[in-house]
């Protein structure tokens, strides 16, 4: 593959800066942190004179959920390492190399920290890419080319329309869910078991208001204290950044109330929870704090993604549950994700693989003695 630099990628779509040296003000200070985090590394490797690093920022920051700029980003910086390897810039990147881009994803060992390096040092020894992984880079690239045709003025073809992507199994979770009994031994070991009390009233709240009110970890980060209030007569959170846009009420159980009282001790305005300083919670900090927890409390080792399906499944086990009541708490728009989650645990209680197993049990164990 021969490189093709900035001055024949710029003429692939209409030149960002070109607008942006017309505005009084830079709109790049409006962007959310994640579309700011990727141009300036991309302008750190490219250049800023380069139509790259503006037109892959305005791509992320035009993503509608945080959630989405975050995985985009991610998914975008290993195509453009694999790109920038092969001696491509990511502009003119063919469908030969798109494909080939698939087959790494398949082959090659994931970055990983080395122990006891310097800090930062990774070395790729990982296992290769899963295939939630290897669908999230190949669609951010698609992603990505299909805005470059969007904002261009003569069209962008996308090299990635005719790469093959993996098949995902929605019915399948890698991550084991905890029972609702494993549920109460977490919550009550966030609760008692931390010598900081101002810690431990944050982690028992932030676990209570992401299971009992059905959360994405990424919106509880982004709430702030005044998104709390009441309507008739319930305690509420109004989240505004769900995902795929749109806003939503989120009633607040009691004993979640009380915890989050408890946690935020009068506070009113800021980040709903935040670090001491009063910054806002990283979702890099809820994985540790989840992990810790799971360690102290026995339990297997999980971030807190898995918070939101746990409460799903449980709820939906409830008798005389009504799914439909279940799916908008969950905020899904369609009845088939709710269900998923009912699958998942119809397939492990009600396989027929038990019955059979305690027949045959009990016919060998005349054998047995």
């Amino acid at each position: 593959m021969t490189s093709t630099g900035p001055a024949t990628t710029s003429e692939l779509v209409r030149s960002p800066r070109a607008t942006l040296s017309t505005l009084h003000r830079d709109p790049r200070d409006l962007w959310p942190e994640h579309a700011r985090k990727l141009y300036a590394h991309l302008a750190a490797i490219y250049g800023e004179g380069d139509v790259l690093p503006p037109l892959a920022g305005a791509w992320i920051a035009n993503q509608r959920s945080d959630n989405t700029r975050r995985a985009y980003a991610r998914g975008f910086r290993v195509f453009e390492e694999f790109a920038r390897e092969h001696g491509t810039h990511p502009l003119g990147v063919k469908f030969v190399l798109a494909d080939a881009f698939r087959l790494w994803l398949e082959q090659t060992p994931t970055w990983v920290r080395v122990k006891g390096g310097a800090r930062g040092e990774m070395v790729r020894s990982g296992p290769p890419y899963s295939d939630a992984s290897r669908a999230n880079a190949l669609s951010a690239a698609s992603s990505f080319f299909s805005y470059c045709d969007k904002v261009s003025d003569a069209g962008v073809k996308n090299p990635f329309d005719a790469v093959q992507r993996p098949t995902i199994d929605p019915d399948y979770s890698p991550t084991p869910g905890y029972t609702e009994a494993e549920w109460a031994t977490l919550v009550t070991t966030a609760r008692y078991h931390h010598r900081i009390a101002a810690y431990r009233k944050r982690a028992y709240a932030l676990l209570l208001m992401l299971y009992t009110l059905a959360l994405r970890i990424d919106s509880l980060l982004n709430a702030r204290v005044e998104d709390l209030g009441e309507d008739q007569g319930h305690r509420v959170l109004h989240l505004e950044k769900m995902k795929g846009g749109g806003r939503r009420k989120k009633p607040i159980p009691p004993v979640t109330w009380n915890a989050l009282q408890d946690y935020l001790d009068g506070r009113t305005t800021g980040w709903l929870f935040c670090t001491s300083s009063g910054g806002q919670l990283d979702e890099a900090a809820v994985w540790r704090l989840c992990a810790a927890l799971a360690r102290r409390a026995g339990l297997p080792v999980r971030g807190p993604h898995g918070a939101k399906g746990d409460g799903i499944t449980h709820a939906l086990s409830r008798p005389n549950a009504r799914p439909d009541k279940v799916q908008r708490w969950a905020d899904h728009k369609d009845s088939r994700t709710t269900q998923r989650y009912n699958a998942r645990k119809e397939l492990l209680d009600d396989s027929p693989g038990y019955g059979l197993g305690a027949d045959l049990a009990s016919a060998l164990a005349p054998e047995a003695d």
